[in-house]
């Protein structure tokens, strides 16, 4: 019935907008092949409108995204060590005798010491190697270029980031996490300057 001419002249009218907007929406993907004389030689496919602009903004927006991604990676690894902290055992502030009292601290302690470092790449294929980035972190310990003594995990993570300043230079973001015993720690956010 709905493809059947109407007869009244208000339903004819309504039926043949809708036989128009049918037959654009058929033609959107198609073409037609017209020869030097101007003559339809043929029809053939053609990608839609809609199509082709929708495919254009995903390419935008992945592009876009991409370009303006930062991307980081990390490593983790740890390290035994005994450190103390100088004075704990006779500041009043840490040595309180009660249930806050941490002059234990005082004293030489062992701890796990566990690392978390994340430094900026500006590719994704691998511009600094995981393994390799860890090896060499590893080694500022084994070689006493990083010691832990007295420090603060605070101020283990200063001294980290001094040395990946002097290999990897200044214009990157470096973010590292050091923790005792992977229970309390610090995480300090290191700025590309």
């Amino acid at each position: 019935m709905e493809n059947q001419e109407p007869e009244r002249f208000y339903d004819w009218v309504l039926w043949s907008l809708r036989q128009e907007e049918k037959k654009e929406k058929q033609m959107s993907g198609e073409a037609l092949d017209i020869n030097d004389d101007g003559l339809v030689t043929g029809i053939h496919s053609s990608p839609n409108v809609n199509e082709i602009l929708n495919e254009q903004q995903m390419t935008a927006i992945k592009e876009s995204t991409l370009k303006n991604s930062k991307r980081m990676i990390w490593v983790t690894f740890q390290k035994e060590g005994i450190h103390k902290y100088p004075g704990a055992d006779t500041d009043p502030k840490y040595a309180t005798g009660d249930w806050d009292d941490v002059s234990f601290l005082g004293y030489p302690h062992r701890h796990m010491f566990h690392f978390r470092v994340s430094i900026e790449v500006f590719h994704d294929d691998r511009e600094i190697e995981f393994i390799q980035f860890s090896r060499w972190l590893q080694r500022l310990f084994s070689e006493d270029v990083v010691q832990l003594d007295y420090k603060s995990c605070e101020m283990i993570a200063d001294e980290i980031v001094l040395e990946i300043r002097t290999k990897y230079g200044t214009n990157r973001d470096v973010t590292i996490e050091v923790s005792e015993d992977n229970e309390n720690g610090c995480i300090v956010n290191y700025p590309r300057s």
